[in-house]
């Protein structure tokens, strides 16, 4: 399977969240990054000042705790995913 230019696994993130009702906030500061709840809203904060790559990071390790089975995920993102939970073991 071709490999996915970053800023496309990112879109596909964006859908997935929108699937799941999980919004994707973008913003700038001195922080890592990761999923918050608040009033019953959940979020996965990315820093904008971060590398793609460290942003694509913080959503594979977000997402990567939920369950994903019952999702229809884009096969590449899919693997993508799987691919980068490989390397975190």
């Amino acid at each position: 399977m071709a490999k996915l230019k970053p800023e496309k696994l990112l879109t596909l993130f964006e859908e997935l969240a929108e699937k799941m009702n999980i919004n994707i906030v973008q913003g700038r500061g001195d922080f890592q990054g990761g999923l918050c709840s608040l009033n019953d809203e959940s979020y996965i904060v990315l820093n904008k000042l971060k590398p793609i790559d460290q942003r694509l990071g913080v959503l594979v390790k977000e997402f990567s705790k939920m369950n994903l089975k019952k999702i229809f995920i884009q096969p590449a993102l899919r693997e993508y995913i799987m691919d980068a939970q490989q390397k975190l073991l």
